[in-house]
């Protein structure tokens, strides 16, 4: 049985909805970041990180959204989450997850934890300041770019959707209004309505 470690409000939903798309039998374990339990010395065992996702196999231990999100394409292959057989499609769906992962969640994680790269208290404000812009300047890439159809692929479904899915939640908390980017918004409406991400939010 896989184990994927998770916190409310993270990246983690992504890898989640992939399990429910796939219908992964797994555990879901909630740590509680409120009260540090990803810094807990039993989770730093498992992710010295100190950070979710992580994902428990039978082989050994995952982490990092783009790794798992893979993971589970190439491993449940039924569930056709990836283009496994294209390899310029499935190289654009990670350099997609790439640009999530690299660009766009590091533009929302300098209001939450700007600590992590600064000490000044107005450096960090600064940063934070920064959020709206930051990640206006990314959707309208995914905008204009990225979102090719009713999924991120265009016509086939794939996990970069739950990726984008999780991600552009974030977008209202960030102070980005997502009616600014209508493909966006569509394809998050798309998404509420699967029966996976229903049960993951669950």
């Amino acid at each position: 049985m896989l184990k994927l470690y998770s916190a409310p409000g993270t990246c983690s939903l992504a890898a989640h909805i992939a399990l429910h798309e796939a219908d992964a039998g797994h555990e879901l374990v909630t740590l509680d970041f409120a009260n540090q339990q990803q810094r807990s010395p039993e989770y730093l065992a498992i992710n010295p990180k100190g950070r979710v996702p992580t994902l428990v196999t039978e082989r050994g231990v995952l982490s990092e959204t783009v790794a798992l999100l893979l993971y589970i394409a190439q491993r449940f292959p039924a569930a056709k989450l990836a283009p496994l057989e294209d390899p310029f499609a499935l190289a654009h769906m990670q350099e997609f997850n790439s640009y999530l992962a690299s660009t766009v969640h590091v533009n929302h994680a300098h209001g939450r934890r700007a600590g992590r790269w600064a000490d000044e208290a107005s450096s960090i404000a600064d940063m934070q300041r920064k959020v709206p812009q930051t990640m206006t300047e990314a959707f309208n890439v995914i905008e204009t770019h990225y979102l090719r159809g009713p999924w991120v692929l265009g016509e086939a479904y794939s996990v970069a959707d739950a990726y984008l899915f999780t991600i552009a939640s974030w977008l209202k908390s960030d102070g980005v209004d997502i009616a600014l980017f209508p493909k966006v918004a569509a394809h998050t409406a798309r998404m509420l309505e699967r029966p996976a991400v229903q049960r993951a939010l669950a």
